[in-house]
């Protein structure tokens, strides 16, 4: 596991809370404990996309404030956040274009530091 261990609690509040819109592939985003309170404090959220770029739009349009931590004002992943395709880290230079089918999971990966 990646991140946090998904719960069965925290994946239906996601749910309920962000359903997909039926027809679209569905994604599944893990989002770090850093930024849950930045999505009403859900663990993992529901998207629809073809791509990661499309998974990063819907959350653009759905959880504003989870998107500015992940990518900057251009649309392009953070430097110090790594995207995690299933247990795949994504290049930063091809990260957005990575086709995802049903049932990937997306994790979000912030950089840790300290001293």
């Amino acid at each position: 596991m990646l991140l946090d261990a998904p719960s069965l609690l925290g994946y239906a509040a996601a749910s309920t809370c962000c359903p997909a819109t039926g027809g679209s592939m569905s994604t599944v985003i893990h989002i770090p404990s850093t930024l849950r309170h930045e999505c009403g404090g859900a663990c993992e959220l529901l998207a629809d996309g073809g791509t990661v770029r499309d998974v990063l739009e819907w959350l653009k349009q759905h959880h504003t404030l989870v998107y500015r931590s992940v990518c900057d004002e251009t649309g392009t992943v953070r430097r110090h956040v790594n995207l995690f395709v299933n247990d795949d880290c994504l290049n930063k230079t091809t990260a957005l274009e990575v086709r995802l089918v049903d049932g990937d999971e997306l994790s979000i990966m912030p950089a840790v530091s300290g001293g």
